[in-house]
């Protein structure tokens, strides 16, 4: 317990990129790409990145979306097409990492650990951009950069995930993942057309982006949580009848040894040859043990779920102020 409070204490740190740095299309073409596909058919979505890497500034300039789950299109033979003709227009067509649609933060699972693996393996600089479309249709921007840790990239490098192998490398949910700051940056004309945007809208549509409706979003990320935190039950119980069964076999693996040890004191007594104790060996097969990396993604995610409780509950105490305040200024000029 006090090794794994140190490793949550002690954030591994990322020396390939400082932040990422998105303009403001790519940013709207992932906004309108996940919500198209959460209102349409509560699919995931998933898009390539494309832009180029600035010393420690990683750059996303443009985005494509993934075809859909079709046997027909070969995807791979596709994201070449892509990325050729945006080339011939003289777009930046270099491969720097991925993004996919999340519903109330649910997104920490063994694919994507696959996938961005595979990703950053090929690609050093590459990330994932993870893009929370009930969140954000409630006012709350949700666009997060991640990368693996070099422990767990280890980790499916060895593609061993046992708990003696997780305690060696000393990876858990703390630190599958970097966090990486990530910045959406306009040109300074898009800036002036925002602003006068903003001018134009009256001052009474305004009041939505303060909508204090938090009930349905706080209990979806408690269901959530709920369903999560069952889940790691079923594992530990899972993990708890191994452990169980192990010591039943050990233990009667010690009784028979020491019985054929008694018989075979018998035997050189009698003059006759001892029996192996290779034969007691053979009757007892190890247990296999289970998987450690599917409790450890579920508590990744009761983690996540925790933080993102924690930040939408302070947003949400900050738009109470300022409504009350406003609601104050209301009723002193009547």
């Amino acid at each position: 317990m006090a090794s794994r409070g140190n490793r949550a204490r002690s954030q591994p740190v990322d020396k390939t990129i400082s932040y990422v740095q998105c303009d403001g299309l790519a940013a709207m073409k992932m906004v309108k790409h996940c919500h198209e596909e959460s209102l349409n058919n509560m699919e995931v979505a998933q898009g390539a990145l494309l832009g180029l890497v600035v010393e420690d500034r990683l750059e996303i300039t443009n985005c494509f979306p993934f075809p859909k789950s079709d046997e027909t299109i070969d995807e791979e033979e596709y994201q070449l097409n892509m990325m050729r003709r945006l080339r011939h227009v003289n777009v930046d067509h270099f491969h720097v990492g991925w993004y996919q649609s999340a519903d109330v933060g649910n997104f920490l699972s063994n694919t994507l650990l696959e996938s961005q693996y595979h990703y950053q393996t090929s690609i050093e600089e590459s990330v994932v951009v993870i893009y929370d479309t009930q969140k954000s249709a409630r006012g709350f921007l949700t666009l997060k950069a991640y990368r693996l840790t070099p422990q767990a990239i280890a980790m499916y490098k060895e593609r061993d995930f046992t708990p003696e192998a997780l305690r060696n490398l000393k990876v858990g949910y703390e630190n599958l993942f970097i966090e990486i700051p990530i910045v959406i940056k306009n040109s300074a004309l898009c800036n002036i057309m925002m602003t006068e945007l903003t001018e134009m809208v009256p001052e009474e549509e305004g009041t939505h982006f303060l909508d204090l409706g938090t009930a349905s979003v706080l209990e979806n990320h408690l269901r959530c949580m709920m369903d999560r935190v069952d889940e790691l039950n079923h594992e530990a119980t899972k993990f708890n009848k191994y452990q169980q069964a192990a010591i039943r076999q050990e233990q009667e693996k010690h009784r028979m040894l020491a019985k054929h040890a008694q018989e075979n004191a018998a035997r050189i007594a009698k003059g006759e040859q001892a029996v192996p104790e290779e034969e007691v060996n053979k009757l007892f097969r190890p247990i296999p043990v289970p998987t450690r990396l599917n409790p450890m993604i579920v508590s990744g995610q009761i983690n996540t779920y925790a933080q993102h409780i924690s930040q939408f509950c302070s947003q949400s105490l900050a738009k109470l102020y300022m409504t009350q305040a406003l609601q104050n200024a209301k009723e002193n000029k009547q």
